[in-house]
């Protein structure tokens, strides 16, 4: 039951959507965790690799921020060095033309209407200036989780360049040398990853928010997409692997949604060090897609 090339029903936001998006890493850190020197967050029972929400969300608004962040209705709220309450503010101002008794739906509206990642991710916006109460939005996301156990590396590097403090110090004394002869620092990587994470559109909280279908198609495109505007030296090389999007006929839906999930198998790897997305074997029943919902392969 694989929809064709028609895209209407994956950006119906009347309907219930649940997807599975697979993305890998290589030779790079794809979330790394503070509280642990910035090493790759990670299961420690398991050893599995883990991606939060957070950042997954985070690309996807850069995507957006980049691709149509000039248009009107398309600005991101959350963004990098940004004062949220001075944000507020604007829209308070040129929205509320200078009044004090904004109402919290009618704030709400404002900001649902300004900003992309307010009407699909959701807002806390209870400050005590510019209150524009908190707003729950129709897409979450799992954590991304690695098939295989990960094996997260730490490793010593050091740039060329002489310190030049410590050059001048042993200027003129041919028994001494310098002390430092380059920058040392530290660099996480994980070799290889395959990672799996769930994500869930409520239509009843889209209605709330206004998310039309444009805005779904954007979001599709993003998780596509967004793994190419994120390139660093630390993130190595992400992709996207597979986006699997299962809709439902019904705004209640049509089967519950961990049934559906299970149907994209995704077993370990045979290879005993799996270091490519050609060392995995994706699957999807779909055979066992029950009435009533259509699924859609995005990115296969």
């Amino acid at each position: 039951m694989t929809v064709p090339t028609d895209t209407a029903i994956v950006t119906d936001p009347a309907r219930r959507h649940d997807f599975v998006l697979l993305f890998d890493v290589a030779d790079g850190n794809p979330n790394g965790d503070p509280d642990a020197g910035n090493m790759p967050r990670l299961d420690p029972e398991t050893m599995q690799g883990l991606v939060t929400d957070v950042a997954i969300k985070r690309k996807v608004r850069d995507y957006v921020d980049v691709s149509k962040g000039t248009e009107q209705h398309y600005k991101i709220y959350v963004q990098h060095e940004a004062y949220l309450g001075e944000t507020r503010a604007r829209v308070f101002g040129e929205r509320g033309k200078g009044r004090k008794d904004v109402p919290f739906s009618e704030a709400r509206q404002w900001m649902c209407d300004e900003f992309y990642d307010v009407r699909m991710f959701g807002a806390v916006m209870s400050m005590k200036e510019h209150n524009a109460g908190q707003v729950r939005g129709p897409v979450q996301l799992t954590f991304g989780r690695s098939i295989d156990p990960i094996v997260p590396l730490d490793l010593g590097i050091t740039g060329p360049a002489q310190n030049a403090k410590d050059a001048d110090k042993a200027e003129g004394d041919e028994t001494s040398a310098p002390t430092t002869y380059g920058t040392m620092g530290r660099k996480t990587l994980v070799p290889y990853g395959l990672y799996r994470s769930h994500g869930f559109f409520n239509p009843h909280f889209a209605r709330q928010t206004g998310v039309t279908s444009d805005d779904l198609a954007i979001f599709w495109k993003a998780l596509e997409m967004m793994w190419d505007l994120d390139r660093s030296s630390a993130r190595g090389e992400m992709a996207c692997r597979g986006l699997y999007v299962f809709s439902h006929e019904s705004a209640l839906g049509n089967a519950p949604a961990h049934r559906l999930l299970e149907l994209v198998k995704t077993p370990p790897s045979e290879a005993s060090a799996p270091r490519s997305f050609a060392d995995y074997k994706v699957s999807l029943d779909e055979g066992a897609v029950p009435p009533g919902v259509t699924l859609t392969r995005l990115v296969d």
